[in-house]
């Protein structure tokens, strides 16, 4: 048996799942199979317990009537284990809908649907057409790509950092030209179709972290399909 082990916990798999965003479960998984690190996946679903002893904590998008179920338990049953995880160092990481239970809340009209604030964030949904396209935006580590589809305006508290700065695309709510949030090992984005497959370069940088080794030192792949996907979808973004 590998002597590396990276473990994932997938927050509501069944619910929190569209926009492709099991891809990136899969692409996490392969990257680990391909360098013979054992990879170890576990769902927490709704009513389960979370517990507290996994490397990476995984939660997409999903329709509004799933995210708010999803939204009630997570506060409810799994915020305090999931709050724990993230102070010794577990990634926990939200894509769209997930990216938006990460902050502090999500408003809906009059409904107001709490998140666990482990981002200093605020959504709103407000009159307006969706931000929906093709996205690339900047990090000091590199350059993330993808698609967003989102109607929510997410704004970042005074002190909140942003994932990165867009590039192309709309990013947060249109304007402001910030993408996502991240504070330490917590990152959230709207950017899906899947992440991660478009994306190699941050899922090593996730399963780097995730052993507590620097990304450099991981087994060089072949990376050829998935340079050509990430100048793919750089291309659709206008870059």
């Amino acid at each position: 048996m590998s002597a590396q082990v990276v473990r994932v916990c997938a927050l509501y798999p069944e619910l929190m799942n569209i926009y492709a965003d099991r891809g990136n479960l899969l692409m996490l998984e392969q990257r680990c199979r391909w360098r013979g690190i054992d990879f170890r996946l576990s769902p927490s679903t709704l009513e389960a317990p979370l517990r507290d002893e996994h490397d990476i904590y995984y939660i997409g998008g999903g329709q509004d009537s799933d995210q708010r179920l999803c939204a009630a338990d997570l506060v409810a049953r799994k915020a305090p284990a999931l709050r724990a995880a993230a102070a010794r160092g577990a990634i926990v990481l939200g894509v769209c809908g997930g990216y938006q239970l990460l902050g502090h809340s999500y408003e809906i009209g009059e409904e107001h649907v709490e998140g666990v604030g482990l981002l200093d964030v605020r959504t709103v949904r407000e009159d307006g057409p969706r931000l929906i396209g093709n996205i690339a935006i900047t990090l000091e580590e590199g350059v993330l790509v993808g698609f967003e589809n989102h109607a929510g305006r997410t704004r970042l508290g005074p002190d909140q950092p942003p994932l990165g700065r867009v590039l192309s695309g709309h990013g947060n709510d249109g304007h402001s030209g910030f993408e996502g949030a991240r504070r330490d090992n917590v990152l959230g984005t709207y950017i899906h179709g899947p992440l991660l497959p478009k994306n190699a370069w941050l899922c090593d940088w996730l399963i780097a972290r995730a052993l507590a080794v620097e990304p450099e030192t991981l087994a060089v792949l072949d990376d050829a399909l998935e340079d050509a996907a990430h100048a793919s979808a750089l291309h659709a973004a206008g870059r």
